[in-house]
């Protein structure tokens, strides 16, 4: 497979996995002392990531569970953060400025702060109350997070097969293989398709609205730096879809949630206008080992999965490297 370090990233999957019993400590303690919120802290593709659950909590729980933007929160502020919220924040490198602020913001109103990063010593590793630490340049993070929101809902009687979810992620790690592996093909036809392509408009719903959201700014945008729309599936039929032309590149991430339908009827609308409409559906791969009920929850690692592999055929036909940054940590701002 095109640029996919296979040991690497079976060691980085892995290292996430086994946080599960630091997780489960946590989530026990906190739910044993008692809290009232949880935010979900990001900045960019990290407050995009956290999505997922947020939208796992709403459908599923009575607690207050929100995804907020880390500079935002600084900024507005936030009347619900006080003694017995909870933040968790997420970065790579531990070292993004605006979650930095945000964590000592939240910590300045007494907020309990959980950090996960690949980097003991980094800013936020040393900032949060207790930080998780897996492999330097794990991601994505919905491994901790599914594990993290599982046991919370679990735990105050929300989500049934928690346990039984938890012990199939166990091989998550050689399922993700196996759906880059199946992936490669489609992705290298996508790239080759598309290598002169300079506007992709993207649609999601669900708990992948999140991920739809992500890949069109972090990846397309920011490290292929093409122009792109994106909307959620449920939204499309309210202004975006004006946009659409018979050339128009579409691209649809399809899950397996509650929210599938919403998805299948812009995709059929779509396919009306558009002659180059693709979908990448997470139904197309097997999962071998995890339960009919949690493919839904595994939607977005699933598809991060399968687009890491169209980045690499991006980065390759149009000769763009996935790190090349014109602004982005090159100049102040």
């Amino acid at each position: 497979m095109l640029g996919f370090n296979e040991p690497e990233f079976l060691s980085q999957m892995a290292s996430a996995v086994a946080l599960r019993p630091q997780i489960e400590e946590l989530v026990d303690r906190l739910v044993d002392e008692g809290f009232d919120n949880l935010l979900l802290v990001g900045a960019g593709g990290t407050y995009a990531q956290m999505w997922p659950y947020e939208h796992l909590a709403r459908r599923s729980s009575t607690l207050n569970v929100r995804s907020v933007i880390a500079a935002e929160l600084v900024a507005s502020g936030d009347a619900t953060l006080g003694g017995r919220s909870v933040a968790i924040f997420t970065s790579v490198t531990g070292t993004t400025d605006d979650s930095i602020r945000a964590i000592e913001y939240c910590r300045s109103r007494g907020a309990y702060t959980i950090g996960f990063t690949g980097y003991p010593e980094s800013p936020i590793a040393r900032n949060v109350d207790i930080a998780l630490i897996s492999e330097p340049k794990t991601w994505p993070f919905d491994m901790q997070l599914l594990l993290f929101m599982g046991r919370l809902l679990s735990r105050r009687g929300e989500f049934d097969g928690y346990e039984k979810l938890a012990d199939e992620l166990a091989d998550i790690p050689r399922i993700l293989v196996d759906v880059a592996e199946r992936a490669e093909p489609a992705a290298a036809a996508f790239a080759e398709a598309h290598k002169d392509t300079g506007y992709h408009f993207l649609i999601g719903g669900g708990n992948l609205w999140g991920f739809t959201y992500l890949y069109s700014m972090c990846i397309l945008e920011e490290m292929q730096w093409l122009r792109t729309t994106r909307v959620h599936s449920a939204e499309f039929f309210h202004g975006s879809l004006e946009l659409l032309e018979e050339d128009t590149s579409v691209i649809i991430f399809q899950g397996e949630d509650e929210t599938r339908p919403l998805t299948d009827r812009a995709e059929s609308f779509a396919r009306r206008i558009s002659k180059d409409v693709t979908v990448f559906d997470t139904r197309d791969y097997p999962l071998k080992g995890i339960s009919p009920e949690f493919r839904g929850l595994l939607a977005p690692l699933v598809l991060d999965t399968v687009m890491g592999r169209v980045s690499k055929h991006l980065e390759r036909v149009r000769d763009h490297s996935l790190d090349l940054r014109r602004y982005y940590r090159v100049m102040d701002y």
